[in-house]
This record gives C-alpha cells, structure tokens and sequence, in this order.
C-alpha cells in the first residue's frame, strides 16, 4: 500500500523500544480496513496503555468506522524510546492499524482528557511532519481536531488547532465527517473547510477569533473575525443514550493496559452537583441506559472479548437507578464463567453492602471511596453531600463482607481549607482502621491495606469554584508533610500524592489564555514530554519556557478571580449558567449545600436551555 511504513524498517524500529505491543497493532477485533475516502487518524496523545483504556476513543472508533466511507485509525504518544528510535531512523510517526504516516491521513482528532498532555500533541505533530501552528498548514496536511473535556476551554491550545468539537463525541462526529468529505468531494480549500465546519453547532474554529488583551496584560474579551463564526459555540448533548452507539467488538490488546476490563457506561452526566468536579458540570444532564440495554452490552462484550471482569462506569455509578438489580444479574448469568465486577470508585453514601458481598465471592479487588474532605464542614463547603457516618458505615461494610483492602481520596488545597480540615483526613482514616481491627480475626482478612491519597485542588472552567485561586506549590508541600506526619503510626495506613508542581501547572492550563500557546511550545522545544509522569516531568524546561515567553503562571494558578470578570473560556457555552455557578460559590463560601438534581431541578441551565434537563 502507498505510503505505508517499510516493514523491514519497521522491524528494526520496533526491536530498539521497551515495549513494542504498544505499536504492532494487530490485536484481536482491531478494524481491518485497508482504506477509504476518508482517512482519520484517532490519536491519544499518551502512551498506549492508558490511551486504550479510554472509552470515549473506544466509542468513536466503532462509529466511525462503521462508516463505509471511513477508516479511523488508532495512534498513541511514543514512549521516549520511541521518538527516539523514529528520529534516529527519520521515520514518521504511523498508525497501527495499516502504519500509515500521519501526515497522509485527512483529520488527525486528538482526545483532550489532562491539560498535562498537551505536549505530547506537539510531539506527535512534530514526528508526522505536520507545522505545529495552524497558520503554517495549509490543504495538504490533515486537519488537526481536538475535543474532550479540556476543549471547554480550547485557548491554550487554540494556535495549533484547527478546530475544536465541543461536547458528546457521537452527537457531532457523524456531522464533522459529513462535512470533511463534502469538502474533499467538491475541492474545497481549506478556508471554505474551516468556515463550513464554524457553521456546524459545537464546532469552535479558533483561527475565525481573536484574544484581546488590556494595556496591563489582562485578557479583556474573545472577538470574531470571521462573518458568520457564533459568538458562542453551545456543547452538543447526546440527548438519547440508551439507544446511542456503544464500542461494537472492542480491540482487545496484547499487553497489559490500565483498564484491562470490559467498561460498561451505566449513564452519562451526574446529579450531585460537587462544586470542584469539572466532569459533573460539563456532562449535565444525566442520562441513563435501561438495565435491559447493559446487559445486552455486557453479554456482547464478554462474548467477543473474553474479558472475565466488568466494571460498571459512570460518575457515580453506585447512584444509577437499577444498580441493585444489575449487580446480581450480571453475577448469576455469568457465573459459570467466573465474570466479576468492579466501580471505579463508590459513593460512600450508596447502600451497596449486599451487592459488595456478591462481588467479593468472585473476585476481591481494592474498592475506593471519595470523602474528599477530612470535615463535615468542608464537605459541605464543596458540597459532598456525605456525612461521616456514611464513611464509617460503608467501610463496615466492606470489612465484613471480606474486604480488606481500602483506598480514601482526598483533596488538599479546597477552598476554605484549615489545619483542621487536615487533622479531619488522618482522623477518619484512624477511625476506618479502628474498624478493620476492631472485628474479630476469623471475621477480617488477613491484614488492612488503607491507601490514603490526597490530591491538590485544581481549579476547573466551568465549575462554581473557576474562580477560586489555588494554593502556591510551597503551601501544597507543607500541607503535604503535615497530613504525612498526622497519619503516622495509623495501622494499614499508606500515604501517597501528587507532585504539587505538576498541579500547578494543571491549574495553569486548565485556566489559561490563548498566550499558553507560546510556553507550550518552548517547553516542548526544551524537553516536555509526559509532563503527567514525575519520572519524566522537567520543571526546568517550564521555568524556561515562562521565562522565554514573559508570562508569570502565579497570574494563571494563584490569582483570585472576580466573579463576572472576562474569562477566557467565556465564548465556550457548556449549558450551565454563569449566574448558577455564581450562586453556588456563595453558598459554599457559606457552607451551604445544595440538593440532589434528583431531589428536583435546581435550576443549573437557567430559562435557555431548561428543557435539557427533560431529555
């Protein structure tokens, strides 16, 4: 095939690198497409292991290449041995599916899930060959796409992208390619491209709008320059999920990936209304699949699969309606097959005790809870909506029904937060340890294994806490040593958290301008790739690529914004209201929770787009 990489070269690049599985392609179910009008590239800008373990590209991937007019292709961030074995070869980045450089695909659509993967984007452009500005490229490159939910704000990366698709993937993938072939069909320039794909609903095309900045340096406002661009591009909301396209027959890999599991999405958005979570802002309202519907998802997938493990996705999976019907059916069905379950994480207030019993006699894995706060009054400060009894009894109830192994998540940094908010962390894991080895033997495991995680506040666009500064990387460090020192000598216990520079630069990113664009692209130049693992973070190429660019990333992290002041994501319309997430900063400054979206509508779309809620 034209274009395809020299397997013989390819041979010689693959036996250089660590793990080669994770560029072979190859695996069982992969697409086996050998071309088509339209050639998109799905790309993960991480490596492999975690790029396949990504639901979201698992889904575009069956729909569009049950497409006849389409081939999507898979492509993932090159481990360092990688990029090094390519640039040492002067071979160009390829997919796995028909190694086909990238550079000859159509569309190369990038998911954005963590603001600290943004320079791998960089060195997957670099290594296919493509300009990484937008301005440089002109119709004989692909079209460079991004969406996810770092796109609701689009601007950091806005200078190398062409175009940005702003909401759930299914609802707009299909009206994106339409649109791309028609402009191939018909010849189109890439001007006429751009300006027929700004006329589609949720689709921001950055290079038709400008930032606008005051004399002192501060961002002022967003303007068109393109006659016909919105002035705000509204997310696209797949209203009908139960009858949605799912992931058809999954690639199953060859090596082990992070999600080595069947994942089955229960619904989609989340009713409680936690004030520093992006994902239950940016994916309301909630929509739910029948149990019928999963199961029928779940015996297709372990049929074409072989998976023997299901774990039931969603935000919040212990809220969906039928989860205590579900449980039990998917056990007995599968029995024979020794089919477990698993939650990515379970609200310590969902009653689970007899479905947690079920799960443990196929197999016991960790279960993980999310307290995220160490008091009552700072939960009810991001509103948790969780007491501590609720804690207590959901851990009681783990412990005796067989499990022994224990993972709380906490926050540090909240707004609000206090030295006593700290203490509350290694109190309530004292007292879930007291409860382990407080049962009788016979009735325990073997041992308690309590991981404490405690990640550092990250404020997000479009949450009610957008607004909020973060704490300085020395204060994190502190507040890090002493929550360290306070669960010293707690049985079980094991501490872990995350590096508070690469917090901080996530805040950076998560709330940044169009002017990131030029620190983005000096840290690549000196050597950021991964920035998301310590082992290959460089905080001097950031310190350099600031210094180069003469931006201070205190102004972007630390700064306390005013509420109705300009924000650079403000042309991005997500469906929550401004005024809402006004309205719940005040009432978390003042403690206040605010009800269960379940417990009737609270209001978060205001009178626009009020019907939302009745999808």
């Amino acid at each position: 095939m034209e274009g395809v990489l020299d397997s013989q070269l390819l041979d010689r690049i693959l036996s250089s690198v660590e793990k080669p599985a994770r560029y072979m392609g190859g695996e069982l179910n992969m697409t086996q497409k050998k071309d088509a009008e339209l050639r998109f590239a799905l790309a993960f800008p991480d490596v492999y292991e975690i790029g396949m373990s990504h639901l979201g590209s698992r889904i575009l991937y069956h729909v569009l290449n049950a497409r006849e007019d389409t081939i999507c292709e898979r492509v993932f961030a090159p481990w360092p041995d990688m990029e090094r074995a390519l640039r040492e070869a002067s071979a160009p980045l390829f997919t796995l599916e028909t190694k086909r450089p990238l550079a000859e695909c159509d569309v190369i659509g990038f998911s954005l899930l963590y603001e600290m993967c943004y320079t791998n984007i960089l060195t997957m452009l670099d290594l296919s060959g493509i300009p990484l500005r937008a301005k440089n490229r002109n119709g004989s490159v692909p079209l460079i796409v991004c969406g996810g939910p770092c796109a609701c704000n689009p601007e950091p990366l806005a200078p190398f992208v062409d175009a940005f698709l702003i909401g759930d993937g299914e609802e707009l993938i299909g009206e994106f390619a339409d649109a791309v072939l028609a402009a191939k069909r018909q010849g189109m320039d890439k001007p006429a491209l751009l300006r027929a794909l700004a006329r589609i609903p949720g689709i921001y095309v950055p290079s038709f709008y400008e930032a606008v900045y005051d004399a002192a340096g501060h961002f002022t406002r967003i303007e068109t320059t393109e006659p016909g661009a919105p002035a705000r591009i509204v997310r696209r909301v797949l209203k009908d999920l139960e009858h949605a396209p799912y992931i058809g027959e999954p690639v199953v890999p060859y090596m082990s990936i992070v999600h080595d599991r069947i994942a089955l999405e229960l619904f989609r958005g989340c009713t409680r209304g936690c004030r520093f979570c992006q994902a239950g802002f940016i994916y309301r309202p909630i929509r739910e699949r029948t149990r019928a519907t999963v199961m029928e998802q779940a015996r297709a997938l372990i049929s074409c699969t072989g998976y023997d493990e299901v774990s039931l996705f969603s935000l919040s999976s212990g809220d969906y309606s039928d989860i205590h019907a579900l449980v039990p059916e998917i056990l007995d069905e599968f029995e024979t097959k020794r089919v477990s379950i698993s939650f990515p994480s379970l609200r310590i207030d969902s009653f689970l005790k007899d479905d947690l019993e079920r799960m443990q006699s196929v197999r016991k894995a960790g279960l993980t809870f999310a307290p995220e706060a160490g008091t009552q009054r700072l939960r009810d400060v991001i509103n948790k909506g969780v007491q501590e009894e609720d804690l207590l009894r959901a851990a009681k109830d783990a412990f005796e029904t067989g499990w022994n192994s224990v993972k709380l998540y906490f926050m540090i940094g909240l707004p609000t937060e206090t030295e006593e908010d700290l203490l509350g962390i290694a109190d309530l894991a004292r007292k879930v340890s007291a409860l382990f080895y407080s049962m009788p033997k016979e009735k325990r495991g073997k041992g308690l294994r309590l991981s404490v995680s405690a990640s550092s506040f990250v404020p997000k666009p479009f949450t009610p806490f957008q607004w909020e500064p973060q704490d300085r990387k020395e204060t994190l460090v502190e507040k890090q040593k002493f929550l360290r020192a306070a669960l010293k000598g707690i049985r079980g216990a094991e501490f872990s958290y995350h590096a508070p520079d690469i917090s901080v630069l996530e805040a950076v990113f998560a709330r940044g301008d169009r002017r990131l664009a030029d620190v983005l692209e000096h840290a690549y130049r000196h050597g950021a790739r991964f920035d998301s693992w310590d082992e290959h973070y460089k905080q001097s190429a950031w310190e350099a690529a600031f210094a180069e660019s003469g931006l201070d990333p205190a102004e972007y992290a630390h700064r306390r914004r005013t509420p109705g002041e300009p924000l650079p994501w403000g042309h991005i319309d997500m469906l929550v209201t401004e005024a809402y997430l006004m309205r719940e900063l005040s009432r978390a400054n003042a403690a206040v929770t605010t009800k269960d979206c379940r417990a009737g509508c609270n209001g978060c779309f205001g009178e626009k787009y009020a019907d939302y809620c009745k999808v």
